[in-house]
């Protein structure tokens, strides 16, 4: 009889004490949601997404609330690269003695700016993965068109990977032709985890000033509308590659995990839910043992991609 299943997961050749990870640009650098939340309790943190050079963003307004979900342009406001290391990172040191795992989240014009960055990033402490955002939806160059091009995600997955010793998670855009083609091209290029959806492209409109909401125009939409959508992409990928798949979009609550990881993630993403449940990544890992208790699971990886399975 199981009496205390394990939430212990490895993507790639790491292992996370639990497969819940506060997601890219919602949680900061890992500090800001103190005393409210601990964020020792996720299994893994990815850092506000960085740049080379530091960056001031969108225009406010920057986001707007719509039904079951939110729609942000924020413009990658961020330090810089070189910031983010000497003063972020080793304030991060204490979660990843609790076994927190580190991850920064990269973002650049061009291959040779993610390069520059992944070198960088090679001494630099605590630091345990690289995401590479080639999917945002809400910034002028780069973005979201690296990850429609199957050739463009391969050569810079693959320059990335020569840069660093680091593993290599690639973010990809989540409206695509096959989102299967671009996550092998990922693959082949040497990528460690394939972590999707980011946010969908959205626009809202205010009828009574007829003008759009965000000073930006455009932003990306999260939350739970976009959560059977991101489902059916991780579901897919995961049987596509052979490697890990994170997945993210719209999860609040511990079934909602439970679907990722049932439909072949390894591990989770929390983005948008933290912001109204800050010890979120507590109540799912309680959802989710209880889950595995009721079901006779001895651990957390027995129900990755049960549903294919079930096929």
């Amino acid at each position: 009889m199981v009496t205390h299943p394990s939430l212990a997961t490895t993507v790639g050749s790491l292992e996370f004490k639990n497969p819940i990870i506060a997601a890219s640009g919602t949680f900061g650098y890992g500090r800001e949601y103190e005393p409210s939340a601990d964020p020792r309790v996720f299994g893994g943190v990815a850092l506000k997404g960085t740049t080379p050079k530091p960056q001031a963003g969108n225009p406010p307004p920057r986001l707007v609330e719509t039904p079951a979900g939110l729609v942000n342009s924020i413009g990658l406001e961020n330090p810089g690269i070189a910031v983010v290391i000497k003063e972020k990172l080793p304030q991060l040191e204490d979660l990843a003695s609790a076994g927190t795992r580190i991850i920064l989240n990269l973002s650049a014009d061009d291959d040779n700016g993610f390069v520059s960055m992944a070198e960088k990033c090679n001494q630099a402490s605590p630091l345990d993965v690289l995401e590479l955002n080639l999917s945002c939806p809400n910034i002028k160059a780069g973005g979201m068109h690296f990850g429609t091009d199957p050739k463009v995600v391969s050569k810079i997955t693959s320059a990335v990977k020569k840069a660093t010793a680091l593993p290599i998670w690639v973010k990809l855009a989540p409206l695509v032709t096959d989102i299967t083609v671009i996550a092998r091209s990922a693959e082949d290029a040497g990528a460690d985890a394939i972590s999707l959806v980011n946010t969908l492209p959205a626009l809202v409109v205010d009828v009574e000033r007829q003008r759009t909401v965000l000073g930006n125009t455009f932003g990306g939409l999260s939350g739970p509308a976009i959560l059977p959508f991101a489902l059916r992409q991780v579901y897919m990928v995961a049987q596509a590659v052979k490697i890990p798949v994170v997945g993210m979009g719209g999860i609040s609550c511990s079934d909602d995990a439970c679907a990722f990881l049932l439909a072949g993630a390894s591990a989770v993403q929390v983005g948008t839910a933290i912001f109204v449940q800050p010890d979120i990544a507590e109540r799912i890992c309680d959802g989710l043992s209880q889950y595995l208790l009721e079901k006779g699971y001895e651990e957390i990886t027995d129900i990755v991609g049960r549903l294919a399975q079930k096929d």
